[in-house]
């Protein structure tokens, strides 16, 4: 039986949502699987960097809005960022919400409308790299279809699954 998803708008992230993902991921259990909480500036570099991605490719990681318009989080599609471990040249999808917006299938709803974007600016496959200890995320892989492909071990030594999706 398939569940209902959550209403989601994505947009391409603004000047003020680097203010918003900080303050959103400042819960460490949201970056328990992400390294740690980042600066503002790291956010401030990513969203401007999404935004480029965006105006380039077409697509980019989305601000996730939810029913009310608040910011929940980022979901979208971007280049794999490092050339000395994982999926090289591919691209990645991926989710990071705030700790509130868990298990009600914002994270699913958002990957799927990426799903969408990303088939129709011709991208004709994607990956998305989840560390191996992070169940949920894993479950959205499997909700999206998506099989268990390689398995790396990252620059800090966790292992991480790259899942893959034809489109």
């Amino acid at each position: 039986m398939s569940r209902l998803l959550p209403a989601v708008r994505l947009r391409v992230p603004t000047d003020e949502d680097a203010y918003a993902w900080h303050r959103v991921f400042a819960d460490p259990e949201v970056m328990e699987f992400h390294g740690g909480r980042d600066e503002l500036s790291a956010y401030q570099e990513l969203t401007a960097r999404q935004r480029r991605h965006d105006a380039e490719r077409g697509f980019c990681l989305w601000t996730v809005l939810d029913e009310d318009g608040d910011v929940i989080g980022f979901t979208g599609a971007q280049p794999w960022p490092y050339a000395d471990f994982g999926p090289a040249g591919e691209i990645e999808i991926g989710w990071r919400l705030a700790r509130p917006a868990w298990g009600k299938g914002y994270a699913t709803a958002a990957a799927h409308t990426t799903l969408e974007r990303v088939r129709a600016a011709g991208v004709p496959r994607v990956v998305a790299m989840v560390d191996a200890r992070n169940e949920r995320s894993i479950a959205v892989t499997r909700r999206l279809g998506m099989d268990l492909g390689e398995t790396y071990r990252t620059p800090s030594q966790r292992e991480a699954h790259c899942f893959r999706l034809d489109l």
